[in-house]
């Protein structure tokens, strides 16, 4: 696409967003909800059609001998089309956080002030692989009243064009404003520059994806960024674990999804059951196809297991691999999680309180959980609906991004006359 004919198509999609913006924001409950309703049931309806373009892109990425954690991404099938609009559907059941007035409080001067609820505005989101994410964020953007321009990635660029015109129509049929849903629909990256430009008329900046594209964005963005970085995220067995719970807990933490941020990419064992328990994850994981890249200590355990390098412990692997470290106490495996972990999610498994009270306090990162796979990290599985993303950073939001965090406070004062003195 020519460079000025570019800049002028993301500009007019930026105008778009910003004049759909000012009616969305004051759109009903009711109406946005019955926006939402058929946005599900035409995703279904419009299955077949949804599948053959993820056929499309699923063939392209066979052609590039991508992975078997990048096609599992990229796939859609019945099941994750149900899924994808049950979500929908939860997120229109969820209150609306627009409006909501948390609290006001009387100035001894007679002024009433308080603080309102209101919609970000206008948000781009620029992510890769998933098109499921392409209905989670048009649900979300839409019930928290905001516009949203949508650039996914070229490997899902059929999936995601189909998911994008099926939502955009029964959207607008319910009385939705035309430009609160766009796609960027080129494969151009120069179109995520121009996005990143921006300011004007985007209020805020999404990525999804991987460190290039988060170094990306972060770097060149004139829009305000809340990044979703990578997720390094670490089980620690404690040497009071329930150890049947542990070999449980973390094969799920690895096994049931790899190639997601919230699966487990490192597991800290204390050394008084490593010798118990090691054995015991390494067969579970062995049966389920995980290589294993260990510590000396480890490797002295688990002979399969290869030689841990110095850029295992700080790799987000993605896929059917697992370092394993070999710790003399919490202390040490805190340490490591500080100096390695990405900040999305880390779990210790143990029955001593006064450890998990130690790990929840000395632990930063967005969570943080005792006995229970780091795969929960998610919005649907917090109750939240669904997520624009797990959050990184702690400004403004942090963790899984629902309906609440795409909103921000403005003050309201309710006056009889006051002026200042």
């Amino acid at each position: 696409m020519a460079t000025e004919t570019l800049k002028s198509m993301i500009l007019s999609m930026g105008q778009n967003a910003r004049a759909a913006s000012r009616p969305l924001r004051q759109m009903s409950t009711t109406i946005k909800n019955n926006a939402l309703e058929s946005m599900a049931a035409s995703l279904l309806n419009h299955g077949q059609e949804i599948l053959e373009g993820n056929q499309r892109d699923l063939a392209a990425a066979r052609e590039k001998n991508s992975s078997p954690a990048m096609i599992d991404r990229l796939t859609l099938n019945e099941q994750r089309l149900q899924a994808m609009a049950s979500g929908i559907l939860e997120i229109a059941a969820l209150p609306d956080p627009v409006g909501e007035v948390p609290r006001m409080w009387r100035r001894p001067n007679g002024l009433l002030i308080g603080k309102c609820r209101v919609p970000l505005g206008v948000i781009g989101v620029i992510y890769e692989s998933r098109p499921n994410v392409t209905a989670d964020t048009a649900a979300l953007c839409l019930k928290s009243g905001n516009a949203v321009i949508l650039r996914g990635g070229s490997e899902a660029f059929h999936s995601n064009r189909v998911i994008t015109r099926v939502l955009s129509e029964a959207a607008s049929s319910r009385g939705i404003p035309e430009g609160s849903l766009q796609l960027v629909e080129t494969t151009d990256r120069e179109a995520v520059y121009e996005l990143l430009q921006m300011d004007r008329y985007l209020d805020v900046i999404i990525p999804r994806g991987g460190p290039d594209l988060i170094s990306l964005v972060s770097e060149r963005s004139r829009v305000p960024v809340i990044k979703h970085d990578k997720g390094l995220c670490h089980t620690y067995v404690d040497s009071h674990a329930d150890l049947e719970m542990a070999l449980r807990v973390c094969t799920n933490a690895k096994v049931q999804r790899p190639g997601v941020c919230n699966a487990m990419e490192t597991l800290l064992v204390h050394q008084t059951v490593a010798a118990s328990f090691l054995p015991r994850i390494g067969e579970a994981l062995s049966r389920a196809g995980v290589e294993i890249r260990g510590c000396p200590r480890t490797c002295a355990l688990l002979p399969a297991a290869r030689p841990a390098q110095p850029e295992d412990w700080d790799a987000e692997y993605l896929d059917l691999i697992l370092s394993v470290k070999v710790v003399d106490s919490l202390d040490e495996a805190t340490a490591h999680i500080e100096r390695h972990g990405s900040g999305l999610a880390e779990a210790i498994i143990t029955s001593d309180y006064t450890n998990s009270r130690r790990f929840l306090d000395e632990v930063d990162a967005a969570a943080v959980f005792v006995n229970a796979s780091t795969r929960f990290t998610d919005g649907n599985q917090f109750g939240l609906g669904a997520e624009m993303g797990i959050s990184t950073q702690k400004l403004h939001v942090r963790g899984p991004m629902g309906l609440e965090d795409l909103t921000c406070m403005k003050y309201i004062i309710l006056g009889d006359g006051q002026v200042r003195e």
